[in-house]
């Protein structure tokens, strides 16, 4: 009978172990995949890819119990060996190579892309065909883990403002913005949508916990073939309840981008190092009517106005460029959005409400993010819906939480792979995500 008491302890050792115990001469194990081979002759540099980065080991004729031929690029590998501090080594450190074993040998020695190249000079299709090798190269692994350090901050940020997280369906029978961007599926001889927004959900809880947060997919049927657009992509959501304004939402996510700079600056130095990141200074966003801003950068730029109701990507790069030529800010909040161009649960301005008590932020010239105040009382909504020729069908339970009592809530959604693309100065969405969905692309 064997009990298990919790996290075994390893005899290998990570990067970050080894430079906190590095005392030239020690006997070390570690494990990793063969990133690449350099043979010079009589020594040869050996270099793992390890989950914190490469490390350089160095094998010498009749130093090591093994012949190198017996290692292949892309096994893995355990290696006992001697530390030894290197500057010229990456993270200053390598190993002096005793002994192999061999964990795995891949199948087919030939790597379809020449991952320990520092830059893949491939094309993006060839990229993602290969998704799952073309990760394995320092840099394009470096955008993910950035990634990773833009979702942790929003949950560590929403943590400590006292958010709850929420996981709601992502199967529904009606989509919370309407119209003809939903991707219909038959569910048991019923008919069901893909949730395009986590909205309703997201609504309906905080009457239940004031706040809530969700990270997860969304899904839009539309047919936008461009470099900003995808028809599956993660949602960082909030709502929040007993809101002054629309304002604490704007101020709420400036925090948390706050929170998230700082969050890279202290534990993603690495990764933004590999990938010659400067972060954008976030101690102040400026904010701007939707219909001043249009006017200003029109004059400005003597940029013909074509829509009224909405920003083209035109206007957006341009509203970017005067932010930060007027401002020196990256972001840029663009608030009271026309009514026409927003869902029906969007506060309409009491001052005037062909405009809505909502924003988009722009992340240099592109929008990330959308949110604004939602509307609170029952008999608003239902005139709302029914001045827009809606029908509630599909809507009931939404509805009747309202009914029952809502406070002044409001909240937002950011396009994670959006937020990461503009932040790494990417100029395609798809080399942001994982495994992109788009209108030619299921697999990988």
């Amino acid at each position: 009978m064997e009990y298990l008491t919790g996290v075994k302890p390893k005899e290998t050792k990570e990067i970050s172990e080894l430079l906190e115990q590095v005392e030239a001469g020690a006997k070390v194990k570690v494990n990793g995949a063969v990133h690449t081979i350099r043979d010079m002759g009589t020594v040869a540099f050996v270099i793992l890819r390890k989950r914190e980065g490469l490390l350089q080991c160095v094998y010498e004729e009749g130093s090591a119990d093994f012949e190198l031929k017996d290692i292949k690029e892309a096994a893995t590998v355990e290696v006992e060996g001697v530390l030894e501090e290197n500057e010229k080594a990456p993270n200053g450190i390598e190993i002096r190579m005793e002994s192999v074993k061999i964990l795995s040998e891949p199948e087919d020695e030939m790597m379809p892309l020449a991952i320990s190249k520092w830059k893949l000079n491939t094309s993006l299709e060839a990229k993602l065909n290969y998704r799952s090798i073309s990760l394995r190269n320092i840099r394009e692994r470096a955008k993910f883990r950035i990634q990773e350090g833009l979702t942790r901050a929003f949950r560590d940020f929403l943590y400590s403002q006292e958010f709850t997280e929420i996981h709601t369906p992502k199967i529904g029978a009606k989509g919370a913005e309407g119209g003809a961007n939903i991707f219909k599926l038959e569910y048991f001889h019923k008919s069901a949508v893909l949730a395009q927004s986590p909205q309703f959900y997201k609504q309906m809880m905080v009457g239940v916990f004031d706040r809530v947060f969700e990270t997860a997919p969304v899904f839009r049927a539309e047919k936008h073939n461009t470099k900003r657009h995808l028809n599956e992509y993660t949602s960082l959501d909030f709502e929040m309840g007993y809101i002054d304004g629309f304002e604490d939402i704007m101020a709420m996510e400036t925090g948390f981008l706050q929170y998230a700079m700082e969050l890279l600056k202290k534990e993603y130095d690495r990764e933004l190092k590999v990938l010659g990141v400067e972060l954008p200074d976030v101690s102040h966003i400026p904010a701007v009517k939707f219909a001043d801003i249009k006017e200003i950068v029109a004059e400005k730029y003597n940029h013909k106005m074509r829509n009224p109701f909405d920003l083209e990507p035109e206007e957006e790069v341009l509203i970017g460029r005067y932010a930060k030529e007027e401002w020196g800010s990256d972001f840029v909040f663009v608030t009271h959005y026309p009514s026409k161009k927003r869902p029906f649960y969007a506060m309409d301005d009491p001052e005037d409400p062909r405009y809505t008590l909502s924003f988009d932020l722009l992340f240099r010239g592109l929008e990330i993010t959308t949110g604004g105040q939602r509307i609170h009382d029952y008999k608003m909504l239902t005139d709302k819906i029914a001045a827009r020729g809606m029908t509630e069908e599909g809507m009931e339970q939404y509805l009747a939480t309202f009914k029952h009592g809502m406070p002044p809530h409001g909240g937002l959604g950011i396009g994670l792979e959006r937020l990461t693309m503009q932040l790494l100065g990417e100029d395609n969405v798809r080399e942001t995500t994982l495994f992109p969905r788009d209108l030619s692309r299921l697999e990988p």
